[in-house]
């Protein structure tokens, strides 16, 4: 069985809140509608990936006062698993949205997929979304968006980070 190196508790608590800020990041582009975010983390020598899924909800009109909810307890699991996997660059997965499709796409679903590896999430283009997720969800891929805080291209202030959430406070459902 391979065993992981530990990590001090600092690494971990600023692994967590990437975490926090990833998840901040991607909700705050999510469109109306139920989306479905799952994350599989694993290692070599491990028989099956850890995995944990999230339901996120946004009800509106697609501006910046529409309502984000996730249910608690599946919101802080997501958070730990990302957070293990971002702390402990030895892992490896992928973490990938399921979101509503546009009525012109002819599928019910669009799939976006980011690669975890060295202790961050990679976006992945269409065709490696496709081969991440393959028929585990019949879909139309495309390109996935930068998660990270630094992602922004921002970097000029560390408050400008606070404003990916919109102007409402997120909900639990």
């Amino acid at each position: 069985m391979a065993q992981l190196k530990p990590v001090s508790l600092d690494v971990f608590a600023e692994a967590r809140e990437e975490a926090h800020a990833v998840l901040a990041h991607l909700m705050a582009r999510l469109a109306p509608g139920e989306h479905v975010v799952r994350l599989g983390v694993g290692m070599d020598g491990q028989e099956r990936p850890l995995s944990a899924t999230l339901t996120v909800t946004v009800k509106g009109d697609g501006g910046s006062d529409d309502l984000v909810g996730v249910e608690l307890k599946y919101f802080d699991n997501f958070v730990f698993l990302l957070a293990c996997g971002l702390a402990q660059t030895l892992c490896w997965g992928v973490m990938y949205l399921r979101s509503p499709a546009a009525e012109q796409d002819g599928v019910a679903y669009t799939v976006r997929a980011w690669d975890l590896a060295w202790g961050t999430l990679t976006e992945c283009d269409a065709a490696r979304a496709a081969e991440l997720i393959g028929e585990r969800e019949p879909a139309v891929f495309a390109d996935a968006f930068g998660v990270h805080s630094s992602d922004d291209g921002d970097e000029e202030d560390d408050d400008e980070d606070k404003a990916v959430y919109p102007p409402v406070a997120y909900t639990v459902l």
